[in-house]
């Protein structure tokens, strides 16, 4: 909570001025979103804030890269949302109307991806819903003015609407992200092939925190009390700042598929994968939220992978 307490806390003395953006080289919020494959990429770095993040551009390269090269995306089927020329800005409201794009006329056979890059926080929960008694976040630009979009909206927005046959992939790379979906499931790295309750405690909670017949799961860059870090550590030379969770999800994508031999990619492997390259980092330079420098420190962070149901992980991993 006092990490919550410092971030909130930081000001510059000015508000974010925001322009009128272009979005060329991405779809826009006007337009009908293509049938079959979809993707919202947010990438926020809060420019020339004191808890700025480096590794943003870089994570929506990768992840754009990801989609288009590896998945075949067609590039008028992605949304951008980042603090560059060409891009909307990652604002509450364009990351709000972004979710409404994305699951604007959804039918079977759809396959949906949300990504974002920026800070997370958590808050006391007050909806009873809650196993651990707080609601997670993610940190729009404005999110000093305008506030946080809490999981239990994302939830609402994003996973009760999704059809039978439509599947939606979340890939969240910020702190305390974990079950920032409000998903009813999370998977059990320690006791394989076991997937944990995670659905309210509280019998008077009337949250529901499934779909409308459709399929949700979300690979999250850390346990929702841990941090993620935006780091140098996992890139060529040690040059470029990253943020851990995106760098080593798209190696483990993209290079699992060249080491294997043609051997199908599978959650499962793409978990393992990332455990361990996190595992075997040593003190690296690294930024979290709630950092106001780069510190020398142990990065500390277990990938999480939630569902709406219940799935073999050792099926292959497809957008």
């Amino acid at each position: 909570m006092a990490e919550a307490k410092r971030l909130l806390s930081y000001n510059n003395g000015k508000k974010n001025s925001v322009n009128r953006y272009r979005t060329s080289g991405s779809s826009s919020f006007s337009e009908q979103p293509p049938r079959g494959k979809r993707a919202l990429l947010c990438c926020v770095s809060y420019r020339n804030q004191k808890f700025e993040l480096k590794g943003t551009t870089h994570d929506l390269k990768n992840m754009r890269s990801l989609l288009v090269e590896q998945f075949r995306f067609p590039l008028d089927a992605i949304l951008i949302l980042a603090e560059k020329e060409r891009y909307s800005p990652p604002t509450r409201k364009n990351i709000e109307d972004g979710f409404q794009w994305l699951m604007r006329g959804i039918q079977p056979g759809d396959s949906l991806v949300f990504y974002f890059s920026g800070h997370g926080l958590r808050q006391r929960g007050l909806h009873g819903d809650e196993i651990d008694g707080y609601d997670e976040t993610i940190c729009p630009l404005d999110f000093q003015t305008n506030g946080m979009i809490l999981d239990n909206y994302i939830n609402t927005t994003l996973v009760r609407p999704l059809i039978r046959g439509v599947t939606l992939h979340a890939i969240i790379d910020s702190c305390h992200s974990g079950t920032v979906l409000d998903l009813p499931l999370v998977y059990n790295m320690n006791t394989r092939r076991k997937w944990d309750d995670n659905s309210p405690r509280n019998e008077e909670s009337s949250c529901n925190k499934g779909t409308n017949g459709g399929k949700a799961i979300s690979i999250s860059a850390c346990q929702d009390y841990q941090q993620a870090a935006d780091t140098s550590a996992f890139s060529p030379e040690k040059k470029n700042m990253t943020g851990a969770m995106t760098c080593i999800f798209v190696r483990a994508v993209k290079g699992g598929a060249a080491s294997n031999n043609g051997k199908k990619i599978t959650y499962q492997g793409i978990l393992d994968h990332m455990h361990q390259s996190l595992n075997q980092e040593e003190k690296v330079s690294c930024v979290g939220a709630g950092f106001r420098r780069a510190l020398r420190r142990k990065i500390f962070q277990d990938p999480l992978l939630s569902s709406s149901e219940e799935f073999d992980t050792e099926t292959e991993f497809k957008l």
